[in-house]
């Protein structure tokens, strides 16, 4: 398997990296946390997705102006080629993934005595198969946060030391999305607890989509990824385990992170985090 040499830490000079990374984080937040806000006075719902996408963009809007203007130093290590030829196979990792995690974390459920399945408990074939072409069609949209979050910070945070870059650039992405929780868009039964589920749950996913990036040295199976998380694992087991089982928000944000743990333990244990040296 071929990895990416993007990983390699940065030859950029301290002071620099350091303007850059303050730069990203206070730009990424101000546009995002602005347009939240903003939506929220004006009267808009946030689970609009066209209310969403302002500060769905607002990343990849901090690092192009942090890349282009603020530090000088380009494009170059953005893993913005697709490079489908190559990882054809990581692709179809990050497109089908989630609908097995969906069925990984209504198997839980089920054994957990939370869930009784039942054919009319299952989402329609129609809606799975709309989905599966959906989830590519919507990945440029999610390419707004990951042309940010794993394109630009990751790479600056920690050069060279995989794991903490991955950790503290997850919990700077979770944070980002805090607002999110007083603003109508989720509804946690305890907010603390909900926020403390959430945080371990998008740090589980930075692993993830962290070894898509290492792995194929592009950001696009990263974003089909992002896609397929919001999209099919969240959006599927809300459908069934919020709507049909009647389950709290935080119980289900647990159950959705049981599987997304599961593949993040894996990556670890394996050492697939770690990019080799060419």
């Amino acid at each position: 398997m071929t990895t990416s040499q993007l990983d390699r830490p940065t030859t950029q000079p301290a002071s620099s990296r350091l303007k850059g990374v303050v730069a990203f984080v206070l730009l990424a937040y101000g546009i995002a946390w602005a347009s939240m806000f903003g939506a929220a006075l004006l009267g808009f719902s946030l689970v609009d997705p066209l209310a969403q996408l302002p500060f769905g963009f607002a990343p990849a809007i901090a690092a192009i102006i942090v890349r282009r203007w603020v530090t000088r130093e380009g494009f170059g290590d953005s893993g913005l080629e697709l490079r489908l030829r190559a990882n054809w196979h990581l692709y179809l990792v990050a497109w089908l993934g989630p609908f097995a995690m969906v069925a990984a974390a209504l198997g839980i459920a089920a054994l957990a005595g939370l869930w009784q399945p039942s054919a009319a408990a299952l989402p329609e074939w129609s809606l799975i198969l709309a989905l599966m072409f959906l989830v590519p069609v919507l990945t440029p949209i999610y390419w707004g946060e990951e042309f940010g979050w794993i394109g630009y910070l990751r790479l600056r945070m920690f050069p060279g030391r995989p794991l903490a870059a991955t950790l503290a650039t997850a919990v700077i992405w979770a944070v980002w999305h805090y607002p999110l929780a007083f603003l109508g868009y989720i509804e946690f039964d305890n907010v603390a607890l909900g926020l403390l589920v959430w945080t371990t749950s998008f740090a589980c996913q930075e692993i993830v989509l962290s070894w898509l990036w290492v792995r194929s040295g592009s950001i696009w199976p990263v974003s089909l990824a992002h896609a397929g998380n919001n999209m099919v694992l969240a959006l599927l087991t809300g459908m069934v385990l919020t709507e049909g089982a009647g389950l709290g928000v935080n119980t289900v944000t647990v159950l959705v992170a049981c599987p997304i743990a599961a593949a993040a333990l894996w990556v670890l244990a394996s050492g697939r985090l770690r990019s080799a040296r060419p």
